[in-house]
């Protein structure tokens, strides 16, 4: 009974589908609930709702051995099969699995559907419509987090239209997929070419195999005023001493002007997309770039600040919570906005502008090298933190120009297959969305 679910726009949506002869999910799809059962000693991959991308459907899998599995690992997932998730469904994070998927499971979190009389990738595109995510949006129930059931996503209406156009829409699906596949190698081929010059090709390698230990006198935990076992690890200081020897190193307060984000009271937030976004740390993913459909906007109400303000070709660094060390480059679009203060503004100095490449910047504060050195300094309080002392004087290594132009340049491919595959979506949106209103 409450207002919003009969708002006529939902109406009118709900009318042209019903007149369009269209059915429910639910006749065109099969719901397998294939429970997982973790074993102790093996390992299993494993998607959680955070880890689906809201503009590609891509999804990044992580490795958990079974004995760490959480609660919420609950359904195994096969090639073909469609992810919708059941909490918050206005963000819209659904997912069609590959095919090389091999001991893949996801959170309870998810609906799995299982396309039997439909084209896989035309159900993933019908669900990404603007239309039909409303459409989910209008069940949820008004709890602390909105959700739907299973039974809400089979209820919806799904507008079939004929093969070939459905067809056309698989085809569209499959180039996107390929250009995302095109980002990753790009990417990892950056990554390894990185890791290579910097001598750590087999670092992690060796980590794993290496010393989980050591022996520090008192006077080292005073200088450093820490006296965790994890800061004086000797593996940290190993990767330190591989890196000087084949390269000149200096700070990231030797090369990047340091800017604290800031605090904006929700007051001045707004829906309305205007020219100034802010940044939160929940929208930072790291190689795929800012979650834009997550950023919310300030009114202008909101003072100017040209202090904070963040110009293309910064970066921002997450400091604090579950998602520390995550680090994006600001592209265009979101120039012009501001960054919260969970997370720091790097920007290249001056003198550095000809000499510091911000794409490699960008791969080398992702990579593992910067990364271990934040998992070293954080601190854990109620949640894990680094302070701006330890940031500053992380170590930054200097490759030449030469090899900096290398590693940008597939950066630079990777980020444009990955918006090439937007692109694409985004036209096989537009195409079933005017196909419904005709």
């Amino acid at each position: 009974m409450d207002a919003e679910y009969y708002q006529p726009e939902y109406l009118n949506l709900v009318k042209v589908l019903e007149e369009s002869k269209a059915v429910s999910i639910r006749s065109v799809v099969a719901t397998p609930k294939i429970k997982f059962q973790p074993h102790k000693d093996e390992p299993f991959q494993y998607i959680e709702i955070s880890e689906v991308d809201l503009l590609t459907g891509e999804y990044n899998q992580v490795e958990i051995l079974g004995e760490n599995a959480p609660d919420r690992a609950q359904w195994i997932v096969r090639p073909d099969d469609v992810i919708v998730s059941l909490v918050r469904p206005i963000r819209n994070a659904v997912s069609l699995i590959g095919q090389d998927v091999k001991n893949l499971v996801c959170s309870s979190g998810f609906a799995v559907l299982k396309p039997e009389k439909i084209e896989p990738e035309y159900l993933f595109v019908y669900l990404k419509l603007d239309s039909i995510i409303k459409l989910l949006d209008r069940r949820t129930t008004a709890t602390m987090y909105p959700a739907i059931t299973v039974e809400d996503v089979l209820e919806t209406k799904i507008y079939l239209g004929d093969k070939n156009f459905r067809e056309d829409i698989k085809n569209q699906v499959v180039e996107l997929r390929k250009e995302l596949a095109n980002s990753r190698l790009f990417y990892a081929q950056a990554e390894q070419l990185l890791l290579k010059e910097l001598g750590l090709e087999n670092f992690e390698r060796e980590a794993a195999q290496g010393l989980n230990f050591a022996i520090v006198s008192l006077s080292e935990i005073k200088k450093a005023d820490r006296m965790d076992s994890e800061y004086f690890q000797v593996i940290h200081k190993k990767m330190i001493e591989k890196v000087v020897a084949k390269l000149k190193i200096l700070t990231v307060f030797d090369i990047f002007e340091f800017v604290r984000g800031m605090f904006v009271p929700t007051e001045f937030y707004t829906n309305e997309k205007t020219k100034r976004p802010f940044i939160r740390i929940k929208e930072l993913t790291g190689r795929v770039g800012i979650n834009e459909q997550e950023v919310i906007f300030l009114n202008e109400k909101y003072p100017n600040d040209t202090k904070n303000t963040l110009l293309e070709n910064d970066l921002v660094v997450a400091i604090i919570g579950d998602t520390i060390g995550r680090v994006n480059l600001i592209e265009k679009e979101l120039a012009g906005g501001f960054c919260s203060n969970n997370m720091v503004r790097l920007r290249i100095k001056k003198e550095w502008d000809d000499k510091f490449l911000p794409e490699f910047a960008e791969i080398l504060l992702q990579s593992s090298f910067i990364q271990r050195q934040i998992r070293q300094k954080m601190a854990q309080t109620g949640q894990p933190k680094i302070n701006d002392k330890e940031l500053k004087n992380m170590v930054i290594p200097i490759l030449p120009q030469q090899t900096q132009q290398k590693i940008a340049e597939l950066v630079r491919k990777s980020h444009q297959a990955r918006r090439e595959a937007q692109e694409l979506l985004a036209q096989a949106k537009q195409k079933v969305e005017k196909l419904i209103e005709n």
